[in-house]
This record gives C-alpha cells, sequence and structure tokens, in this order.
C-alpha cells in the first residue's frame, strides 16, 4: 500500500503562540501514526515562495493523512494555527 503524506509550508507570526499549536496537535499526530521526516530546519530556498518552516509528514496510507486532517482532534488544532501562521498544505499519496 502506498504511504500518505502531509507536505506543508508555513510562515510563523506569531511564534509565541505557535506551540500551542504543536501541543494540540499531538494527539491526531499520536492516533493516525504520524512520523515526522521534516520539522523545520536549515532550507534553501530554490524555486517559488516558501514559508519559513517546512513539515513532511508520513502516514501508512493517503486515507489515513487524510483522516488525521479531517479529525475533530485535528481541527481544534488548525484552527489555533490558522491564528498564528499561514500556510499551505498538500496532502499526497507516495512510496
Amino acid at each position: 500500500m502506498a504511504k500518505g503524506y502531509w507536505i506543508s509550508y508555513v510562515t510563523i507570526h506569531n511564534p509565541e503562540k505557535y506551540p500551542d499549536y504543536v501541543a494540540a496537535a499531538k494527539p491526531a499526530f499520536e492516533k493516525y501514526g504520524a512520523r515526522f521526516l521534516v520539522r523545520g530546519g536549515d532550507f534553501s530556498e530554490i524555486e517559488g515562495t516558501v514559508g519559513n518552516r517546512h513539515v513532511v509528514i508520513e502516514f501508512d496510507s493517503k486515507q489515513q493523512a487524510l483522516d488525521c486532517y479531517n479529525s475533530p482532534e485535528y481541527q481544534v488544532a488548525a484552527k489555533i494555527r490558522q491564528s498564528c501562521a499561514d500556510g499551505n498544505l498538500v496532502i499526497v499519496e507516495g512510496a
């Protein structure tokens, strides 16, 4: 079965509040078996406009990745993230 991935680019506007998002999202990530492959870190902007934080999360399937995003647990966290950061997120099937 192909894995599923969240790939996100985030621009954090309120770094003091962003940890609240991280804490609120943790239960959803644990429930759906999220594995963080990239979480922040040094980056080189090669093409296009990207955020100041980059995240790649692996799930056992694309459906599991979608279920995590749509879960009540994550939707609480998403509201917190949206209040302190702008982001782009794609959920993609991969190897």
